[in-house]
């Protein structure tokens, strides 16, 4: 049996999910409606969000946000007992229509979906310095199988020599990126104080860069670091690729990115994103032939035990909903 559409009572609960998807500053550059049953994820044009890159990635991180919330509602829907298949890029003809689920036959939810879903709410960027205490082997791969269970990769950056190499790649992208007066009005922008529902609060930033951190932050924050409390020198590193760069690869690996996350979560670590040298396409180029993986890197993560991140404003789900279009309840 295939139910015949999914209700607005049934998308508010899913978009509840969806809005704690993990966006470029926060920027939630989503909608949502119903239509003919579905749900329409769409590319929120009217608001201003961010530019990666210089502008030249186009709407890369837009993709994998949109790709992530995605990914919410289906652990959503799934929980619901209402699961959907997915389309992708479903509408030629408007491309802001990222993707479309309709309605599945119904079925329970595993205990591996209601886990996941559980841990939505819990999962926030940690930008604090992470416990020295080393990620399991079995964690690990638990991680490696969440990419692989969306038709993305995770590659797992070992060894010291490899580490200290991605660190030097990165701080030299975020220092290309620094040198762009548009791209430091750009983070001024989204930080965020008082009651803004997007963006980042500085109290969720970390602590101010040091010349010997291993890995670039986003100066989001104003804290200076208590003493003798640096960046761990070597974290679990990992990058998180597609097989191209297309519209649909991103959204692919958007929401491999969020099963990643709240695998992270439900494992009770925490986890950073350092976008820095994809943003850059030299350095996205020189991570893709370091790694020497098929395929196009998409997310640079920094995982490990620490305190919980500091969780981030969204919007409310009345403000990313659109009116239902025809034949839909």
């Amino acid at each position: 049996m295939i139910i015949t559409g999914y209700t607005t009572a049934v998308l508010e609960k899913a978009v509840r999910a969806a809005v704690h998807a993990p966006s470029m500053h926060n920027s939630q550059p989503w909608r949502f409606r119903l239509r003919d049953g579905g749900i329409d994820v769409r590319v929120e044009r009217g608001r201003p969000l961010p530019v990666a890159g210089h502008g030249h990635l186009d709407d890369w991180a837009v993709h994998l946000a949109c790709g992530a919330a995605v990914f919410n509602l289906r652990l959503a829907l799934a929980a619901e007992g209402t699961p959907a298949r997915v389309r992708l890029c479903p509408d030629p003809e408007d491309p802001d229509v990222v993707a479309r689920l309709m309605p599945d036959s119904p079925a329970m939810a595993s205990p591996a979906e209601l886990a996941l879903l559980d841990a939505v709410p819990r999962r926030h960027s940690s930008r604090l310095p992470f416990f020295p205490q080393p990620v399991p082997g079995e964690t690990r791969w638990r991680l490696v199988d969440a990419a692989r269970a969306e038709g993305a990769w995770l590659e797992l950056v070992v060894g010291t020599a490899a580490v200290e190499a991605l660190g030097q790649l990165a701080q030299s992208a975020n220092r290309v990126l620094e040198r762009d007066p548009g791209y430091r009005d750009e983070i001024t922008r989204w930080t965020r104080g008082g009651l803004s529902a997007d963006g980042v609060p500085a109290r969720a930033g970390g602590p101010v860069a040091e010349p010997q951190d291993l890995l670039p932050q986003r100066p989001f924050g104003e804290r200076t670091r208590a003493p003798g409390r640096d960046f761990e020198p070597e974290p679990l590193v990992a990058v998180l690729g597609s097989a191209g760069d297309t519209t649909v690869d991103r959204l692919t690996a958007g929401q491999a990115l969020q099963r990643v996350l709240l695998t992270a979560t439900d494992a009770r670590l925490v986890a950073s994103m350092i976008s820095q040298p994809i943003e850059v396409p030299a350095a996205r180029e020189r991570l893709r032939t370091a790694l020497g993986r098929f395929g196009i890197p998409q997310m640079v993560m920094r995982i490990g035990y620490g305190q919980p991140g500091w969780p981030t404003p969204r919007r409310d789900v009345a403000d990313v909903v659109d009116a239902p279009l025809a034949g839909s309840a």
